[in-house]
């Protein structure tokens, strides 16, 4: 027995070192197919945001770049994805555009429509209002004429306060829209007086900026 066991280490001399060698290869193995998983995992995570769902560039309007659309009227540029395109190339001095709660306001400087205390349109107000025709065309929701003024009283025959005449300028406005062919369902007139004041009634930069005509443009759902 002694003999035999002598021969049986001459043969194999390393005794359990060879036994265990596959485990040396197996282990190599191992760790190049998990290293290969996790390189898969981290390559089909690329393009998806937190939904899962590809990441995709910002939609353009007509082929034109995102940074392009922004309108170039004066004022305060609109936000709003669904009416800002609409908007694009109006430049008409003392109209800016401005996003609310509501939707997108126009708002003009009173002295580009009316004669001081008065309720027509002047002929140069007419042009105003003629050159938002098309934008308002283009628009399927509810347009509100919306009179404002600034707190300096008025009593007249025909105006005995700032309400009568927001009101009178508001309703000018309307008559001109329904016709230049806008539909009357979707039009409105309100005045507000000086209760939305934009600015302070203490200068007189500031009583001008009060002084003004919006037309809220509110899409219908």
């Amino acid at each position: 027995m002694v003999q035999r066991a002598r021969v049986s280490m001459l043969e194999n001399p390393t005794g359990n070192c060879q036994s265990e060698s596959w485990l040396i290869s197996y282990l190599d193995v191992l760790t190049l197919l998990i290293t290969l998983f996790v390189l898969l995992v981290s390559m089909l995570g690329q393009g998806e945001d937190e939904d899962g769902r590809k990441a995709t560039a910002p939609e353009t309007y007509a082929g034109m770049p995102s940074a392009e659309l922004g309108p170039r009227a004066t004022g305060i540029q609109p936000r709003h994805d669904g009416l800002q395109p609409r908007f694009q190339g109006l430049e008409l001095e003392g109209v800016s555009v401005d996003e609310g709660e509501q939707g997108i306001t126009l708002r003009i400087d009173d002295n580009l429509l009316f004669a001081s205390g008065q309720a027509e349109l002047t002929a140069g107000g007419g042009e105003v209002i003629k050159s938002l025709v098309p934008t308002l065309e283009s628009f399927d929701g509810q347009v509100s004429v919306e009179g404002h003024t600034d707190n300096i009283p008025i009593a007249t025959a025909r105006f005995p306060s700032n309400w009568e005449l927001s009101t009178a300028r508001a309703i000018a406005v309307l008559r001109y829209l329904s016709a230049a062919g806008i539909p009357e369902s979707r039009l409105r007139a309100i005045g507000y007086a000086d209760t939305q004041p934009l600015e302070s009634n203490d200068t007189p930069e500031g009583r001008a900026a009060n002084r003004r005509v919006e037309l809220l443009l509110k899409q219908v759902l």
